[in-house]
């Protein structure tokens, strides 16, 4: 069993702090906790703990001076650090003599596998990643097999010379919902997955949504006039799957087959789905889905 989160938000963290913290969990774990980072998108969470949000690009260059930090804390017995935002150690007197270098007390014992979520897929965030060796985590399943993050990630291991089959390095999410019958998952998880839509679109994670699209989210009724996408059309651009638990093993099947090299599936629940729901499709999902990928997992 592994355990992750997904994710901390850096800038609400001092990168020290951060770093102790996974350190600890890496060792009382044995191991099996992995580190998620994120740069935040929810400004009362990221400004009001004094970091940058409002300003976007204030917030990459925060967020990438303290990943920056937090590697050089994980990967050297002791460093420095003095960038536009940080100074590690700072510059004061201490016991009579100036310190030059620190050391994270504690250290992970084990590799840091560190993911963060791709969003906006710029070449510029993801060359962060690919430098530090950080997996990425796309929504959006079998939708996004050839296009958009995917195809971006893989474009910028190229870049760093790496030459990675498509998926390498990444986790895809699936939202999905299974019953007897397809009419039947869609009916059971419609208003699960209108609540998804109106926590997530207003943050940029339903691609193609017009301004007034994103006004009509916010309101109630009307969605169908303002042309908001129905959970029938989600599946049947295959960003979302509801249907039987075969039909289930099918589409992860085909979204293998496209990306020879995806290291993982993140199967999900929407935003709003009852804590009894989510428990009882993970249990549909293990006893009627994973049996089928058993002997690749193995």
């Amino acid at each position: 069993l592994k355990i992750g989160c997904g994710f901390n938000i850096a800038p609400m963290w001092h990168p020290l702090r951060l770093a102790e913290d996974f350190a600890t969990a890496d060792i009382l774990t044995g191991g099996r906790v992995r580190f998620g980072l994120g740069r935040g998108y929810h400004t009362r969470e990221v400004e009001t703990l004094g970091g940058p949000m409002l300003d976007q690009d204030e917030n990459r260059d925060y967020f990438e001076e303290q990943t920056d930090i937090i590697f050089k804390a994980f990967e050297n017995e002791s460093f420095s650090h003095h960038g536009k935002y940080f100074d590690i150690p700072a510059e004061v007197p201490y016991r009579g003599y100036d310190l030059k270098e620190l050391s994270l007390v504690p250290r992970p014992t084990h590799p840091v596998e560190c993911w963060q979520p791709i969003v906006s897929a710029q070449p510029r965030g993801l060359d962060f990643m690919v430098k530090h060796g950080i997996k990425g985590v796309v929504g959006g399943g079998a939708a996004l097999m050839s296009e958009g993050p995917v195809a971006a990630y893989q474009e910028a291991q190229a870049r760093a010379g790496i030459d990675a089959e498509p998926g390498e390095g990444l986790a895809i999410g699936v939202n999905f919902h299974i019953a007897d019958t397809r009419e039947q998952a869609i009916a059971e998880a419609t208003p699960f997955y209108e609540e998804h839509i109106k926590m997530f679109a207003p943050l940029g994670f339903f691609r193609g949504l017009s301004d007034e699209q994103l006004d009509s989210v916010s309101q109630r009724g009307g969605w169908a006039e303002a042309g908001i996408p129905s959970l029938d059309q989600a599946c049947q651009d295959r960003s979302w799957y509801c249907g039987p638990p075969e039909g289930f093993v099918e589409y992860l099947q085909e979204l293998g087959d496209g990306l020879p090299g995806l290291e993982m599936v993140n199967v999900q629940a929407s935003m709003g789905t009852p804590q009894d729901v989510m428990i009882e499709q993970l249990e549909r999902f293990a006893a009627e889905v994973m049996p089928a990928f058993q002997t690749a997992a193995d």
